[in-house]
């Protein structure tokens, strides 16, 4: 596979042109970012100040330094303390409009579940877009919900109906388009699959609750407030995935990459092949960033109708070079209206301009090569290009074109 950029063809022009549906992403961080800070959010894992090993140094940092670069005005591959400072002097409002504008997105659907620091709402992120036509609309977060709801005071038996009416109130308050599970933090996937009694739910809240009231629930600093408690039992995370069928919306699930609490082994959506039997016919699940399982959410795609999958968050930490062979990895079997595109972009606005930029070109190179092979057709390609950036999220989340 080249290195370079494929070269200008008719599918890399329409898909240059084309306005995205960022179906899975989070906010921009509304604060001026120290260099610390800002390094930070570049990572998955922590930052080592003292180690001399430092987020620039990575496949993230180089495409920040030679693809984000130019559009603060700066050289390609200006030096970090150099980036920083334009970053700096140009201040975060103004950092913001330009990569999300550079992205070419119009339709934005947010994570709000997730608030370690101060971020853009849904509504402010579609106007720092800065497209007449941008949209955003809310993922909510079931574990925070449950988790509010623990911290709000509930007892054991009445859990269940409780949650369910706090979603209700919810949804109500902030109309969401798709539900989250974070599932993979908390247990992993190696759960089992059935719908769990309402007794089992009974006595898994007590046993969580009572951990609460003595201290001893684990907490996550980056994931939740002090005085929210954790939700890592397993009866009620697969309670809460087999009520998000109830509820009727689409259900992302994070996937494979992600912090360093993640234990990877545990995340690999083939884990879910059961669960996926038990509630077929229901509901849109949608894998997110699949990374190093991208074939193996392929292969769900492939043999359950109601499975789509997208590679986001990946994309701009392996950087456009490596884009094109994640995309091919996911498209091996997976049918091409199960495609969808998401940055996963949080805090920085570089990972929605990089993330845009990393699939449009990664995309745009595999499908041109297979149109010049003679293995597909112009008209083909440029129908799967539209879809993956932008119908397939349309059809599922029932949004207008």
């Amino acid at each position: 596979m080249s290195s370079t950029p494929p070269a200008a063809g008719p599918v890399q022009e329409a898909l240059a042109q084309l306005p995205l549906v960022d179906h899975h992403c989070h906010g921009v961080v509304t604060a001026d970012l120290d260099p610390e800070a800002f390094q930070s959010l570049m990572t998955e894992g922590d930052v080592w100040p003292t180690s001399g090993v430092t987020p620039f140094d990575t496949p993230a940092g180089v495409a920040i330094r030679r693809h984000c670069a130019p559009l603060l005005e700066l050289p390609r591959h200006v030096p970090a303390p150099e980036y920083l400072a334009r970053r700096a002097e140009l201040g975060w409002r103004e950092v913001n409009r330009r990569f999300l504008a550079a992205a070419g997105t119009d339709v934005f659907c947010v994570d709000t579940g997730y608030l370690p620091e101060r971020l853009t709402t849904p509504a402010e992120l579609a106007v720092a877009a800065g497209r007449p036509a941008a949209a955003a609309h809310e993922v909510l977060r079931l574990e925070a919900v449950a988790e509010a709801v623990a911290a709000g005071g509930v007892e054991p038996d009445e859990y269940a109906a409780v949650f369910l009416t706090a979603m209700s109130e919810a949804m109500t308050e902030r109309p969401a388009v798709a539900v989250k599970s974070v599932a993979a933090y908390r247990t992993g996937f190696d759960l089992d699959p059935r719908r769990p009694s309402n007794a089992d739910v009974t006595a898994a809240a007590r046993r969580w609750l009572a951990r609460e009231a003595t201290g001893s629930t684990a907490r996550d600093a980056e994931e939740n407030p002090p005085d929210r408690p954790r939700i890592d039992d397993p009866v009620l995370v697969r309670h809460l995935l087999w009520a998000a069928v109830d509820l009727g919306l689409p259900l992302q699930l994070h996937t494979g990459f992600g912090d360093n609490d993640i234990r990877m082994h545990r995340v690999d959506p083939a884990h879910l092949t059961d669960w996926l039997h038990l509630i077929s016919g229901t509901i849109p699940v949608l894998l997110l960033h699949c990374w190093p399982y991208q074939r193996q959410a392929a292969f769900l795609a492939a043999v359950f109708e109601q499975v789509h999958l997208d590679v986001g968050l990946t994309l701009h930490h392996v950087g456009p070079v490596r884009a094109r062979a994640i995309l091919e990895e996911a498209l091996e079997v997976t049918p091409f209206r199960k495609l969808l595109y998401s940055s996963d972009a949080y805090g920085l606005g570089e990972f929605y301009q990089l993330g845009a930029l990393a699939f449009r070109q990664g995309l745009a190179g595999l499908l041109q090569d297979r149109v010049d092979a003679d293995e597909l057709s112009l008209p083909d390609a440029l129908r799967i290009a539209t879809w993956a950036g932008r119908d397939n999220a349309l059809r599922v989340y029932g949004f207008s074109p």
